[in-house]
């Protein structure tokens, strides 16, 4: 059964359309995220499942029930905010009770509900402070605790994390999976940020100027992208323009810099319709190996490094080879780092490469 279905709902703003018509079924207990840059209308749509915008068409069904006309307070949904919007002059202990106490919840049950749930986010010791004494971390899992202990239908997140720095909001999202996954409650998750949304989600909704990109696992999607912007957007990608030819008796794409790579049937099956094809390379998927290196099984490219971005263990090089740039990210080691300047060979697998195809 669905938690939450999404039936060619549409957002319009005057001639403006912030939502294209999208379907969606959320299964009951999964993680959906909703990725994009801003303005894609990843939170628009969170918005109007929470009920704070109609939408201008289609229909929202959480559960069997549909909710277009139920107001925000009837629907039984938990959300947390970028802000938290937690009261300054309560203690946590009352913001979190904040909902029990709107829908009458006995003080003995209410107390014995935000015990739990302060456990469950590992603050029952910041039970009497206040939101000012609360680290931004401690906040967030105090919205959090606020949201679950009403025992909503469906949690709603939009970007909960982006307030805190870098390393916390690992620590956070390690620590969000674990309580949605305890609990076991439906969770529509809306970011920015593609390594959030890789590293938590069970389904992955790709948005792009209001239109749903691409859906599906997140392995899937950072393996197979079916489109120029998916491929773009999550990771970093070496992106060709090319053509299908045969050469030898195979099959495959011909692209400047990187000549022909032959590709299995069920790469250049999705070219189908489409009048123009990508090669696409991740570039995690390419080495850079010096020069003189003996051919191996791999494709083999001879390019110049012109940048070096160092990233820790990672370091991202940018080579240029036949007048065509591209981006390769290799693991630091002794034997693999190179400086500006380095002549160098390229190598990757024929089958690490994926087709994309595109009317242009």
């Amino acid at each position: 059964m669905s938690a939450v279905k999404l039936q060619n709902i549409e957002k319009k703003f005057g001639d403006f359309t912030a939502v294209h018509p999208m379907s969606l079924d959320m299964p009951e207990g999964s993680f959906v995220t909703f990725l994009g840059p801003s303005g894609c209308g990843k939170t628009t749509t969170l918005r109007m499942i929470a009920g704070l915008l109609d939408p201008s068409g289609g229909d929202i069904f959480v559960g069997d029930r549909q909710i277009n006309d139920v107001p925000i307070h009837k629907r039984n949904l938990g959300i947390v905010f970028q802000n938290y919007a937690l009261f300054p002059h309560k203690t946590v202990a009352d913001n979190v009770a904040f909902g029990l106490k709107h829908r009458n919840v006995p003080k003995e049950e209410r107390e014995r509900r935000v015990q739990e749930v302060l456990e469950l986010v590992q603050l029952p010791h910041l039970a009497k402070s206040y939101p000012t004494q609360l680290s931004g971390g401690q906040q967030q899992r105090i919205a959090l605790a606020r949201a679950i202990v009403i025992e909503p239908d469906v949690l709603l997140l939009d970007e909960p994390l982006s307030a805190l720095d870098a390393n916390l909001r690992e620590d956070m999202r390690v620590e969000l999976k674990r309580i949605q996954e305890q609990i076991g409650i439906t969770t529509v998750f809306v970011t920015h940020d593609q390594s959030e949304a890789l590293a938590m989600s069970d389904i992955l909704v790709v948005m792009s100027n209001g239109r749903v990109e691409q859906v599906g696992d997140p392995k899937e999607i950072y393996s197979n992208p079916t489109s120029r912007f998916v491929a773009d957007f999550l990771g970093t990608s070496n992106i060709l323009e090319a053509s299908q030819v045969m050469r030898e008796g195979q099959y495959g794409l011909e692209a400047d810099a990187v000549g022909f790579v032959p590709m299995p049937d069920t790469q250049l099956s999705k070219l189908a319709g489409f009048n123009t094809a990508y090669l696409v390379i991740r570039a995690e998927k390419m080495e850079l190996l010096e020069k003189e290196t003996p051919p191996d099984t791999r494709q083999s490219l001879e390019g110049t490094v012109e940048a070096v971005d160092y990233q820790g263990q990672l370091v991202r090089y940018f080579v240029d080879v036949a007048g065509t740039k591209f981006q390769v990210l290799n693991m630091l080691s002794g034997n693999t780092a190179f400086d500006e300047g380095d002549q160098v060979s390229v190598r990757f697998h024929a089958n690490d490469c994926v087709a994309i195809g595109e009317n242009n």
